[in-house]
């Protein structure tokens, strides 16, 4: 179904809050309070980093440190409490859209912020297209439950019918935020990464309406979020009825005008030394040994360009394993899914490599799912294990397997560039 063909009753309906956000003048720099998306910290180095960047890091709400789950999901809560009760944090005074800007270099993204109603699959207005962990669901599911608090948008993407990138539109929500751009930010900082953020809210009835007519005919993929966004059903169901747990915070970008860049999430088998991983490849993949990673990676590009590759490091050296057998690909994927599906890399690591040659349980104690190159090979040099390097998965792919109802293997994709944490926050008990 194209999101030209929604009926208005059925899309997506963006709806204005009141966000938390940081007091500029309660800390030391809105920066260094910041935090990548929760599963893209590193850990323990990355949250080592970001809890001793500012003693007021979000990282300290979105990956509370204790002995036991609960202990810190009540950690969370009271650090929540203390610094709303402290004026470290504090609601803005009337509900908003928020305009959200990211640039580095040539990459600019620009979208909007806001609460969404939640909606089923089966409604087909937000599209997942990954499966999820269950223990993830349940992690994120008792945080949010103990603080109310969605702290982290989705990134949602949408296509307008809007003319090619860079152009305006004349109207709707593309228009609303070229228009918002024009004036003041609420704030503007550069995170360590090198990408520059702007936020500007959205308060005038008239923009807000507009921007809400515009969305409420189209449909939406999930880019980056899928456990939040179980997170956020699950919750609803155990809140039914009106009310605020029947809605989300995302962030909906147009990528008419705003494409996203599409990167691979890597693993690391924590478990399975390469030397292993090599020896159980006999006869089922092509290897080649390369020693730079820059030459490996060229090499991977070229080989995914013919059929199913990957990389594996963890030896000081990368492995380039491709053309893999047709006998074992026929005996181990499965064909109940459409063809794009089973010749996806991710399928092909999972069912075939994960599942049959290298016998690695899917589980968080085996295998490590890193969204930085480097800091995958270093995990895996670190504790003798082995990085598995991946293509990225194309846009288009993607999509329309969302469209067809068909998820992909989880963590194939990772979307981005990914919302900043820590920039604006929507409390479930202020109005």
């Amino acid at each position: 179904m194209t999101s030209s063909s929604r009926h208005a009753d059925n899309g997506l309906r963006l709806f204005p809050f009141r966000g938390v956000r940081y007091v500029p003048e309660r800390i030391g720099s809105l920066a260094a309070v910041t935090s990548p998306p929760y599963d893209v910290v590193v850990r323990p180095d990355g949250l080592l980093h970001l809890e001793s960047a500012d003693p007021h890091n979000i990282v300290r709400l979105i990956l509370p440190q204790a002995d036991t789950p609960a202990a810190r999901n009540e950690k969370a809560a009271a650090t929540l409490s203390d610094w709303l009760s402290d004026g470290i944090l504090a609601a803005d005074p009337e509900a908003a859209l928020y305009v959200y800007e990211q640039r580095k270099g040539a990459v600019l993204q620009r979208g909007l912020i806001g609460a969404l109603a939640l909606s089923t699959p089966e409604e087909g207005v937000v599209l997942p297209h990954e499966d999820v962990m269950a223990d993830i669901v349940a992690d994120r599911a008792a945080l949010m439950r103990t603080t109310a608090v969605n702290f982290e948008p989705l990134l949602l993407t949408y296509r307008s019918g809007g003319g090619a990138t860079g152009t305006a539109d004349t109207a709707g929500a593309g228009a609303v935020i070229e228009r918002t751009i024009t004036g003041p930010p609420l704030l503007a900082t550069t995170t360590e990464d090198g990408f520059s953020h702007r936020l500007w809210a959205v308060t005038d009835p008239a923009e807000i309406t507009e921007a809400q007519a515009d969305l409420a005919d189209r449909q939406a993929l999930i880019a980056d979020g899928h456990h939040r966004w179980a997170t956020y059903l699950r919750l609803r169901g155990e809140h039914p009825g009106p009310g605020p747990w029947g809605y989300g915070l995302v962030l909906l970008i147009d990528t008419v005008h705003y494409p996203l860049q599409v990167r691979a999430i890597h693993r690391v088998l924590r478990r399975l030394p390469v030397h292993e991983a090599l020896t159980a490849l006999d006869g089922a993949f092509q290897v080649r040994t390369i020693d730079a990673l820059p030459e490996a990676l060229a090499a991977l590009t070229d080989a995914a360009a013919e059929g199913n590759t990957f990389l594996l490091a963890g030896d000081g050296r990368f492995h380039l394993i491709d053309r893999p057998s047709e006998e074992l690909l026929a005996r181990t994927v499965p064909t109940d899914h459409p063809a794009a599906w089973q010749t996806l890399d991710a399928t092909v690591l999972h069912h075939t490599l994960l599942d049959k040659v290298w016998s690695v349980p899917d589980a968080p104690e085996h295998i490590a799912y890193i969204h930085a190159t480097d800091a995958a090979v270093e995990q895996a040099e670190r504790h003798g294990g082995t990085a598995v390097l991946m293509h990225p998965v194309r846009e288009e792919v993607v999509r329309e397997l969302a469209r067809q109802g068909v998820t992909m293997p989880r963590k194939s994709t990772s979307f981005g560039p990914k919302p900043a944490t820590g920039l604006v926050l929507r409390s479930l008990t202020i109005d």
